[in-house]
């Protein structure tokens, strides 16, 4: 793979020093995870803004389509179980 064109693309993720989760910052190209992780860390943290990256293969994410929000989502919607005012809380239970 050393034509360029041919290189996959990476999403990355960087997780900041103040924050707790990985947010998507970008993408890139690059031979192999390795360089995408070399190059992610030169690109997207040179005033040292993340702690952690993470470089994902674009082809390899899965991700629901937005179009499909309300039928992919719904079936959590019709199961009352899971919401707090199903129950009844006894008197004195405190932090439940």
């Amino acid at each position: 793979m050393s034509d360029r064109r041919s290189w996959p693309l990476f999403e990355v993720f960087v997780r900041s020093r103040r924050g707790l989760s990985h947010v998507h910052v970008g993408s890139l190209h690059a031979p192999d995870a390795e360089m995408a992780l070399r190059n992610a860390r030169d690109l997207y943290t040179r005033r040292q803004e993340g702690v952690s990256l993470w470089v994902v293969e674009a082809s390899q994410i899965t991700a629901s389509s937005p179009e499909e929000k309300d039928s992919f989502f719904d079936p959590a919607g019709d199961k009352i179980y899971r919401h707090p005012t199903f129950y009844d809380i006894p008197e004195g239970v405190e932090h439940l």
